[in-house]
């Protein structure tokens, strides 16, 4: 499902020879597995969930996702690869003229679905994260939890065969990250393989998991 051997991530024009944001790192995620990614601020989870994406390429080494080379990838393979990964921002990244409702559609219609699926689908998806009745309410009048769980349905309503997710408690009571999680649960479940990068030390320990623990670009343990 994903593989990493010894790569190294830098940013900016010296790609190539750059301080490196991610170093050697090999890690394998099997499956409908379940991964935690753990670490300070600065550690580089963000950037391993971007190269998990496939938003950038390695710099050295080998990074395959869902049985996709992405350092060899031509660009026109790399959008296909990322309509089968779902992904949850730390900022939500709504659009704000939308109403909830067409935020979550709107992965959907880029993809050319009918509108009648679409509105099954939507409504559906809404339902399950506990939204029904905010389907027209547009960003601006819904409150941080609110919007998370939007960007979380917007980033499973395509059935995502791999899901990222940042941060996604940070907006969140206890009970709703509870809820947060009963949902990544299901959804692993159901055989989507799981990656949340989260500080909620509490949440890992009520939810014991393997985990990948990044400290300065590197990866201190995989277990």
């Amino acid at each position: 499902m994903v593989r990493l051997e010894g790569v190294g991530l830098c940013y900016g024009r010296d790609a190539e020879t750059g301080p490196e944001v991610l170093r050697d790192i090999t890690l394998a995620i099997p499956a409908a597995g379940f991964r935690w990614l753990l670490g300070p601020s600065g550690a580089g989870k963000s950037s391993l969930l971007r190269l998990l994406h496939a938003a950038v390429r390695p710099s050295r080494g080998r990074l395959e996702v869902l049985g996709t080379d992405v350092g060899g990838a031509s660009r026109r393979a790399l959008p296909r690869l990322r309509r089968r990964i779902g992904v949850v921002h730390q900022d939500f990244r709504l659009l704000r003229h939308l109403s909830a409702y067409d935020n979550v559609a709107l992965p959907l219609r880029i993809a050319g679905r009918p509108e009648g699926q679409i509105r099954a689908d939507v409504g559906e998806v809404l339902r399950w994260v506990g939204l029904a009745d905010k389907m027209e309410v547009h960003p601006a009048r819904l409150s941080g939890g609110e919007q998370q769980r939007v960007a979380i349905a917007r980033a499973v309503i395509g059935r995502p065969q791999l899901l990222l997710a940042d941060e996604p408690t940070g907006n969140l009571d206890d009970r709703q990250s509870e809820r947060l999680m009963q949902m990544l649960t299901e959804l692993n479940r159901l055989g989507t393989t799981v990656v949340v990068a989260t500080h909620n030390d509490a949440l890992v320990r009520r939810h014991p998991a393997p985990a990948l623990l990044l400290e300065g670009g590197r990866l201190q343990a995989a277990a």
